[in-house]
């Protein structure tokens, strides 16, 4: 049976939480760097009305940059990753079923809400909330499936960013459920097939070579024959774009496989005590995340590099370190992360960045081969469960 499903996707994200700290971004044009500031990967409408491109390196735009005054900010994702957690506690109050499918993207599950509500209206209302709530523009998408809010945001942000496209009453806020079949068939033919979710280049290319343009036809397109020529992926596309729900909800996400956190140095960094101070940051930040999933790790990864955009000498390097345990201790993890960072650090280089990983994760209640904490251990801490009972105080203490 179908359901609604909303898409609430964060405009410009990284450009829109510069802007939320530093009011005075806004109106003017601003890129969002990659990590060692190679490319733009968030631009505000300013900044794509220049011309500039998602990803372009800022050496090709580095004249225009100056010459029309566009603002240039390094990645700060720990900023990114708080403002998202903020939306995301926002929509919450809105659906009891969330998908986070990216950092600035989430799916809604709106079953439960009463059938006479109007939803263009309710989507209104939650971008309004989340805008009023942290700052952060947003646009809603709402239909049948998940394929169909996805694509009615693309229908919504395309409204307001480039007028006469699509009516102008789909703008920030599109339900394609509660149009009739006409006006909804006529959005689908203004759409090229490439903006369908599931669609990339190389698809595109095939779809039209057959006739196949625009969201329309594939919608149109038989099922069967989606299956017969590109594979049960299309036909499950078509199928939702047809209003059969083949996508559930992922509410609950699978715990991840490894659990990473990095970041690139607002300055050179030349020094070891510098990079114990980033990578004990890192290790932490790492283990709080792992104990969120629940989850301990077997192996700790620790890297540091240099900036490839420097003309510096070049170095990069990174080692495993096992622990004894898997565990989600900060304490645990940070040794093994700073005796891999004594094992490659060498001096005489300008850091651009450092990272630590963790590897070989499970889930904390798996049984261990031995015992979970030796005599050293035992006597610093009252054993594995005092261990626990700290870690779960740090967290306290974070939140």
């Amino acid at each position: 049976m179908s359901k609604p499903i909303a898409l609430i996707d964060c405009n410009n994200f990284y450009v829109s939480c510069e802007r939320v700290f530093d009011p005075p971004l806004n109106g003017k044009p601003v890129i969002v760097l990659s990590n060692n500031d190679g490319c733009a990967v968030s631009r505000s409408a300013e900044a794509k009305a220049l011309g500039i491109k998602m990803g372009v390196p800022l050496f090709k735009i580095k004249d225009l940059v100056k010459t029309a005054g566009v603002i240039v900010r390094s990645s700060n994702y720990a900023l990114y990753g708080d403002l998202s957690a903020r939306v995301d506690a926002v929509l919450s109050q809105f659906s009891p079923r969330i998908e986070n499918y990216s950092i600035d993207e989430s799916f809604l599950d709106l079953t439960d809400l009463p059938q006479t509500t109007d939803l263009h209206a309710f989507g209104t209302t939650i971008r309004a909330t989340v805008l009023r709530w942290t700052g952060i523009p947003t646009c809603v998408g709402i239909g049948l499936t998940k394929t169909l809010a996805k694509l009615a945001n693309h229908i919504a942000k395309t409204a307001e960013r480039t007028p006469g496209h699509y009516p102008p009453e789909h703008a920030q806020v599109c339900h394609l459920g509660g149009l009739g079949a006409a006006e909804r068939e006529a959005l689908l033919a203004s759409t090229d097939v490439g903006e369908v979710w599931g669609v990339g280049p190389r698809l595109r290319a095939q779809l039209q070579a057959q006739g196949v343009n625009t969201a329309l036809d594939l919608a149109r397109l038989s099922p069967a024959i989606a299956r017969a020529h590109w594979g049960v992926v299309l036909e499950r596309t078509v199928r939702e774009l047809q209003g059969t729900p083949c996508m559930d909800l992922e509410d609950v996400p699978s715990p991840k496989k490894q659990i990473a956190c990095t970041r690139s140095f607002g300055q050179p960094v030349l020094q070891l005590a510098d990079l114990r101070e980033a990578i004990t940051e890192f290790a932490c930040r790492a283990a709080e995340k792992l104990r969120r999933q629940n989850s301990h790790a077997a192996q700790v990864l620790a890297f540091v590099r240099t900036s490839p955009f420097r003309a510096t000498p070049q170095y990069s390097q990174s080692v495993i370190v096992p622990l004894r345990t898997p565990c989600a201790d900060s304490a645990a993890i940070t040794r093994a992360a700073l005796l891999a960072l004594e094992a490659i650090y060498q001096p005489g280089y300008v850091y651009a960045k450092a990272g630590v990983m963790l590897l070989d994760l499970q889930p904390a209640g798996w049984p261990q081969a031995e015992l979970d904490w030796d005599e050293a251990d035992a006597s610093a801490s009252g054993g594995v469960h005092a261990s626990e009972r700290l870690m779960q105080a740090i967290d306290r203490i974070h939140q």
